[in-house]
């Protein structure tokens, strides 16, 4: 278990049966960037990788 599958795991049981859209998702993800500019990479590489998600595998 990776340390951050503890705040995964606590996402999941106090917001798991809320839904959310991706334009929420997107603008608490800026704020989070404008509080912790130091955590601007790792989400940009999330945010991608969550955007890119449906295309084609580009290892194929």
């Amino acid at each position: 278990m990776y340390f951050t599958d503890r705040g995964i795991e606590e996402l999941a049981d106090r917001r798991g049966g809320e839904e959310v859209t991706l334009a929420w998702l997107a603008e608490r993800l800026r704020e989070f960037v404008d509080l912790n500019p130091e955590f601007e990479t790792p989400v940009e590489r999330l945010a991608t990788w969550l955007a890119r998600l449906d295309d084609e595998d580009e290892d194929e």
